[in-house]
């Protein structure tokens, strides 16, 4: 995942950490380091313009966020839109044209990849659909955690901001010049953004709505309200961003059929949280099959950011109206001190009525053998989705209070949304947050990275996250061994998993921090 310095939604800027400035390497070090790397990662790594999350140095296995075809691209970030918006930065920071050339090469391979609705899967198979089906049937198929990657479902997602990443991607570069070899794709991505916008004003994980799309035996949770991973918040930052360069009358409709559809999903009390997904009549839905239909505490929270949100950018107090039953739900649901692991106070899942934690658990050993379930045993959960959140519901309140406090136009006095046009923010990206992939590794200060770049021009990264190549379908018999909890099961699993001492190589998302580094040191120090 991305940090963003300008979240449009919030009109707050973030706070980054100040670099390291007793060890700032020279000027001309930083620009001659940040242009050699670039230059390997476009004319050695790119194809088509993109990038994967991680390559082997012989490029004989890469990575998307499972293992990936040398012929894709990946959307999903740290991907192919991420890196555009990191050289529109470098651009600005140097006033280099290469990197605004890097840019578009980026954004133009996306726009290759575009599917005909207007959107993105998670990546681009530029080797064409029978290789890309082959990959689902084998790769995509057998990752036993990673159900998204399971079926084709040929349609464009907004799941893990891949759509959202190259449609900002797309307005940026083009109110960056106003090329005309952007425009039909812009234009294409903000039509999709309109069409899949459901009537109730949420928008589904994917579009358009396909037939027989569910997985192990359940109904299709794709096409319902999705708040799963931000999806409607995303969308709606967005159309803020179109509002800001471009401009266009469905926005401000959009954006408020979008707002308001947090305030029809609220459940009522004494259970005034929210769900994943949502079906057509406002109930919580499941999802993936470790996602049960119940409550979850860490979405609650995440919307109750948006409601606040929301107020700064309208200063309209209806949405800060279904602030204190959610808190007070929240605070309902806190797991007593001894189920508490980690600083996690919360359980993820509650089931609906009974207010009672809901457990995800697993069995078997492969995608074959194997299913999901939840209980009320906290005992023996899986790995890869955590049982517990952290929240703090105390600063929730406290930001809550201090919003009811302001009138409506003081609160929302700097909001995009009642400007207009305006510029953009020359710098977008602050940091490579933890996320999907496991590969990144923070730099420490400039100094440091201009020493440690190698001879060809990329930075050795130790790739602690990998996985089994395709073996062949998972067999019935459950292998030996326990995979109650762990990220992978047998070896014809897929799914990616963490290694000690894994094998060196490039990663695109620890490029991507050590050039925020070295810009940040180029803009701060000099």
């Amino acid at each position: 995942m991305i940090s963003r310095r300008h979240f449009l939604v919030g009109t707050a800027a973030l706070t980054l950490p100040a670099p390291v400035f007793a060890q700032t390497a020279p000027r001309a070090q930083i620009l001659e380091t940040m242009k050699r790397a670039t230059r390997f990662m476009v004319e050695k790594i790119a194809y088509r313009g993109g990038y994967l999350w991680s390559y082997l140095p012989d490029r004989s296995r890469v990575w998307g966020e499972i293992e990936a075809y040398k012929s894709m691209i990946w959307v999903q970030p740290p991907g192919t839109a991420t890196m555009g918006h990191l050289y529109l930065d470098a651009y600005h920071a140097t006033g280099d044209d290469y990197y605004y050339q890097a840019a578009a090469k980026a954004a133009e391979g996306l726009i290759a990849g575009q599917l005909p609705t207007g959107g993105w899967g998670y990546f681009v198979d530029f080797a064409g659909p029978a290789s890309t089906r082959r990959w689902y049937e084998t790769i995509g198929k057998n990752a036993w955690r990673m159900e998204e990657f399971q079926h084709n479902w040929g349609n464009a997602t907004f799941d893990d901001q891949g759509t959202g990443e190259a449609i900002r991607l797309l307005i940026r570069i083009y109110a960056e010049k106003r090329e005309k070899r952007f425009k039909a794709g812009l234009d294409k991505a903000i039509e999709f953004l309109f069409a899949s916008q459901l009537p109730n004003g949420g928008w589904p994980q994917r579009w358009p709505r396909v037939k027989n799309g569910g997985l192990h035996g359940r109904p299709d949770y794709t096409g319902l309200i999705t708040f799963n991973d931000g999806v409607i918040h995303d969308n709606i930052d967005v159309l803020l961003t179109y509002h800001q360069a471009i401009g266009d009358q469905r926005i401000l409709p959009a954006i408020e059929r979008a707002m308001d559809i947090y305030l029809r999903t609220q459940q009522p009390a004494p259970q005034a949280g929210w769900g994943l997904q949502h079906t057509m009549d406002l109930k919580p839905a499941g999802a993936r099959t470790y996602e049960p239909a119940a409550l979850v505490t860490h979405t609650t929270a995440s919307n109750i950011e948006q409601l606040l949100n929301f107020y700064r950018l309208t200063g309209n107090a209806k949405y800060l109206a279904p602030v204190p039953a959610a808190l007070d739900w929240l605070e309902s649901v806190r797991l007593p001190a001894s189920l508490q692991v980690g600083g996690r106070q919360f359980p993820t899942f509650v089931e609906i009525g009974t207010n009672k934690p809901l457990f995800v658990h697993r069995r078997g050993s492969n995608v074959v053998n194997g299913a999901y379930y939840a209980d009320y045993d906290p005992a023996n959960t899986i790995g890869h989705y955590n049982a517990r959140r952290s929240i703090d519901t105390a600063k929730l309140r406290r930001d809550y209070e201090a919003l009811k406090a302001m009138l409506g136009g003081v609160a929302s006095k700097d909001s995009p949304l009642l400007k207009g046009r305006q510029p953009l923010p020359k710098y977008v990206l602050a940091a490579v947050e933890a996320g999907s992939d496991k590969n990144v590794v923070a730099g420490k200060d400039a100094h440091a990275l201009v020493a440690t770049l190698n001879a060809e021009g990329w930075w050795p990264t130790r790739l602690n996250a990998t996985s089994h190549p395709y073996a062949g379908p998972g067999p019935k018999t459950v292998a030996p061994g326990d995979f109650r909890s762990t990220d992978v099961g047998d070896r014809t699993d897929t799914s990616p998993f963490e290694v000690k001492d894994g094998p060196v190589g490039i990663s695109t998302g620890t490029f991507i921090d050590h050039m925020i580094t070295l810009m940040n040191a180029l803009r701060r120090a000099f």
